[in-house]
């Protein structure tokens, strides 16, 4: 479990060099009092394993932006790759928030970072991708959604080896405010020049969002995995009388269209922003961050790994017993 001494950690994404697990995670310190004001002071940590439990924390990936820069405000959710140069990059999603406190508006782009170690990032001008109006909604003062969603990018290569696909938590620019959640999708020749393309998923399909996407093939099936807690499900989205966190749904192909209605929840709120995550033994594992139980703290600490099977109907499941077991 990664704790950080005086600060909440939430979404995270790991990497795997030859003998460790490079773990980047979202921090703020508990000196904002509030954890809901996290979102503004957010910044990139890095940690180290060579478990996925056990982490020694190497200190920050790099700075927010200069004013007017894309992520002037904060730094967020990504992911890392390693191109076929061998240099490692990470995309991140860059924040602007356009007013102060309370005033949420705010305007998210992704932008990337270059590293040969894993340690030391250069960061190009930014951004790199945006939401493209053509298919996605954009941020309209005093009209619609409170941001323009374009965050949470996941980078993997074309499973037929033709280029990189990259998903992203966006919103489409039709239909009710609370069911426009969409999977956004980018494709590049390259990992240089990106191309935005139609969401893979449809509106209308119960989510306001579809935070912290990622898909991952596990024994031959691909699986998308995302996060949407009760507050930001549709009005008829009958999960709302439950508490869901993490969202698992089987899929044909990870770059093809997705009806995400079929997704099932794996966890409550209380374990969210899932990833899968493969061991050294290839075992795969279901990792969060921790949040807060009704009544109860913000804990923002992330989990360890939390086995996978499939339950009963073929589904992706995380055993009772693991949760009980995972130490807080």
């Amino acid at each position: 479990m990664l704790k950080v001494p005086d600060g909440w950690a939430w979404d995270f994404w790991i990497a795997q060099d030859t003998d460790r697990f490079h773990l980047y995670f979202l921090n703020a310190p508990h000196s904002l009092g509030d954890p809901q004001r996290r979102h503004r002071a957010a910044r990139i940590g890095h940690a180290v394993s060579t478990d996925l439990r056990t982490w020694e924390i190497v200190g920050r990936a790099f700075e927010a932006g200069d004013e007017g820069a894309f992520d002037a405000t904060a730094t967020w959710t990504g992911c890392v790759v390693r191109g076929d140069d061998g240099l490692w990059r990470m995309f991140y999603t860059g924040s602007r928030f356009l007013h102060p406190e309370p005033e949420y508006a705010n305007i998210e782009t992704i932008g990337v970072a270059v590293s040969s170690d894993l340690t030391t990032w250069e960061k190009p001008p930014g951004p790199i991708t945006r939401a493209d109006p053509r298919w996605y909604e954009t941020y309209v003062p005093g009209e619609g959604w409170k941001e323009e969603a374009w965050r949470d990018p996941w980078v993997f290569r074309d499973p037929n080896g033709s280029g990189w696909h990259m998903l992203v938590t966006a919103r489409a620019k039709d239909g009710p405010l609370d069911n426009r959640g969409v999977i956004g999708h980018a494709y590049s020749p390259d990992l240089q020049e990106w191309e935005i393309l139609p969401p893979l998923s449809d509106p209308g399909a119960g989510f306001a969002h579809l935070e912290v996407p990622q898909v991952a093939q596990i024994d031959g099936q691909w699986w998308l995995v995302f996060s949407c807690g009760p507050n930001t499900l549709s009005a008829d989205n009958p999960a709302r009388q439950g508490d869901p966190g993490t969202w698992a749904l089987p899929i044909s192909a990870p770059h093809e269209h997705m009806d995400v209605r079929a997704a099932r929840p794996i966890t409550t709120s209380f374990h969210y922003s899932g990833r899968l995550v493969a061991d050294r033994d290839a075992q795969w594992s279901l990792m969060c961050f921790i949040g807060a139980e009704p009544g109860s703290d913000f804990r923002g600490v992330i989990s360890d790994p939390l086995p996978v099977s499939l339950d009963a109907d073929g589904y992706l499941a995380v055993d009772d017993a693991a949760f009980d077991s995972s130490p807080l």
